[in-house]
Order: C-alpha cells, then sequence, then structure tokens
C-alpha cells in the first residue's frame, strides 16, 4: 500500500517553478502493476524518485508498507567503479538477501558474461539496465519501481524479462514508466497519468493510455 498525503513537489525553472505534484492525497491501488503515464518533462521520475525515498518532497507525507525497490533504469543505480558482481554483493548486503544467491541469479539472468566481472563504467547502456533490472528482480519486494527499463534486449530477452516479472507480479506491486506504450501493455494491468501536477487512477489500462494520448494531443 501506497499513500500520499498533502505531497507537494516542484522546482525553480528561471523566474518560474515546475509543479510535479500540489497537494496531491492519493492512495494507490494495492497489488497493481501500475503504467505511470504522462508527457516529457511531467515528473514521473520525480515522482517514482519520492516513492523510493531518494528524493524529498517539498512538503506532505508518502505513506507505505511493505518493502519498495529502488527506482530501476538505465543503471542509475549502480557505482560506475565497481564490478557488476560487486554491485550485486553490495544490494545484497544492503537489502539483507543472501549474497551468493543474489549474484548467482544476475549472472545467470543478465546474460553479461566475463562484463560481470568488470567494471560497470565500461557498460553500455542496454547492459547496465539488464544488470540493475535482474539485480531488482532477484530481490522480493513488495513493490518495483521500474524506469524505462523493460524493452531492453532482444525479442528473446525480452521475453525472459516478462516472464521473471510476472512470477513478482503474483505476489507484488510496481510502478513502470516506459515511453513503449506495447511494452507497458504487457507489464501492466492498470494506469496512472501524472498532468499539471495532479495524478489519476484508472483501473482501465487501455482506458488510461487512451487518455494519456489525448492529452499528447492538446
Amino acid at each position: 500500500m501506497i499513500s500520499f498525503v498533502n505531497l507537494c513537489k516542484s522546482y525553480s525553472l528561471g523566474h518560474s517553478r515546475k509543479v510535479i505534484v500540489d497537494n496531491l492525497t492519493l492512495t494507490l491501488p494495492p497489488g497493481k502493476s501500475l503504467a505511470l503515464l504522462g508527457r516529457n518533462g511531467a515528473g514521473k521520475s520525480t515522482l517514482l524518485g519520492m516513492v523510493a525515498g531518494s528524493i524529498q518532497p517539498d512538503s506532505g507525507r508518502i505513506l507505505s508498507a511493505g518493502t519498495i525497490s529502488w527506482p530501476v533504469g538505465l543503471g542509475g543505480s549502480l557505482h560506475r567503479e565497481m564490478t557488476g558482481a560487486q554491485n550485486v554483493r553490495f544490494l545484497a548486503r544492503v537489502y539483507g538477501v543472501d549474497t551468493e544467491e543474489l549474484e548467482d541469479f544476475v549472472a545467470d539472468f543478465a546474460e553479461l558474461g566475463s562484463h560481470f566481472h568488470m567494471p560497470v563504467r565500461s557498460y553500455s547502456s542496454g547492459m547496465r539496465s539488464r544488470l540493475a533490472f535482474g539485480a531488482s528482480m532477484g530481490i522480493r519486494f513488495d513493490t518495483y519501481l521500474v524506469d524505462e527499463v523493460t524493452a531492453v534486449g532482444d525479442a528473446r530477452f525480452r521475453k525472459k524479462s516478462r516472464t521473471v516479472f510476472r512470477d513478482r507480479m503474483a505476489q507484488s506491486g510496481a510502478i513502470l514508466v516506459a515511453h513503449d506504450l506495447n511494452a507497458l501493455r504487457d507489464y501492466c494491468d492498470a494506469g496512472l497519468i501524472l498532468e499539471n501536477g495532479r495524478l489519476y487512477v484508472f483501473d482501465d489500462l487501455d482506458e488510461a493510455i487512451t487518455v494519456h494520448k489525448r492529452l499528447m494531443e492538446v
């Protein structure tokens, strides 16, 4: 369960302010895989960061029950000078899971070969995404936060990713951001739209996508 209570967040843009959320009070539907939609610059990644606790709101609170993953994206949660394996072992210690078990899972899932033992700074963006996504899926969270990562790799790898993700969703919820609407349909069963500081909930994903497309035409 994730609830927003009088949540406010904005940034200064020159002589004006960009409002991300404006006095938001809302409880997200539990146990759902939610697609977070919104135009570029709406603040989707900022909202994920606030849910994760890595970005502080200006005011208000976010209440949650259960464990929440870091925002899995293009490897931003990884230390560039550490190897993939070292990053995974570090995450295992932080989240209190078995180190060897997580390392074995990620090595198999991410399919990085010898690169798994090389510094992350040498990785392509796709390799970093596969490592971060694998590390997240290897840890059991009550809510997964995923920011533009699920379409990485070839068709076979994307199929494997969907299979693992759906297995996790049998007992967890998620909030996902992706520009590829078809990818969202593969992973999500409901939708959120962030627009002008407001967050709207849709029980039907297709309805959310339809409204999002209409907003993009305005």
